[in-house]
């Protein structure tokens, strides 16, 4: 386990209410993944602490745990900051790297594009350094298609047909998973037609 010891001092709720969520916190890693007792991470509020209510608050762990605790609360492990001049030493869980979560598409995707692939990556960072832990491997058609999206119908049936935006042109497979849509419509997904202009010319 690799940890780093920090001089910090221990925040109260008044302090903690003071903070934005860009601020740098220690959370206790007791957590019901790391279920490590007397070390903490790195998190941050998950909104300004002076919206939180009721003396309890709510952070964001950078490995994406939300801890909810009571600064004030003795019997709970607390919220530090990092400080210098602090009174107390901590030991903070660092983090080994990032788990990568790619859409990655390989024209021509066979085993030999993928074996270059992952030899890239291994030079870049090294060998046996970079580990493939789970992989789909999924063939796509080569069509091209339009993105939209279209508004919810609701009230009566039979009224206006619903607005449509069109959002990407693209190649399927579509980045319609990774469009944020706009609330109250939904993605539609065509095959796309390129408009022909057929007025005659002199």
């Amino acid at each position: 386990m690799n940890t780093e010891k920090i001089a910090a001092r221990r925040l109260s709720w008044e302090e903690v209410t003071k903070l934005d969520v860009k601020d740098k916190l220690f959370v206790s890693a007791d957590t019901a993944e790391l279920k490590l007792s007397g070390c903490y991470v790195p998190a941050y509020l998950t909104k300004s602490g002076e919206h939180f209510e009721g003396g309890s608050v709510t952070a964001r762990t950078i490995f994406q745990e939300e801890i909810s605790c009571l600064p004030d609360d003795a019997n709970e492990a607390g919220i530090f900051l990092a400080d210098e001049d602090g009174s107390v030493t901590i030991e903070v869980l660092r983090s080994a790297g990032v788990v990568l979560d790619l859409a990655l598409f390989v024209p021509n995707g066979d085993k030999g594009a993928l074996t270059a692939l992952y030899a890239a990556a291994r030079q870049a960072f090294g060998a046996d350094v970079v580990q493939i832990w789970r992989q789909g491997l999924k063939e796509v058609p080569d069509v091209k298609v339009d993105i939209f999206e279209e508004q919810v119908p609701r009230g009566r049936k039979g009224g206006e047909s619903p607005k449509r935006d069109r959002r990407a042109i693209d190649t399927y497979p579509t980045r319609a998973d990774f469009i944020d849509f706009t609330a109250g419509w939904r993605p539609v997904v065509e095959i796309h037609r390129p408009v022909v202009d057929d007025t005659p010319t002199i």
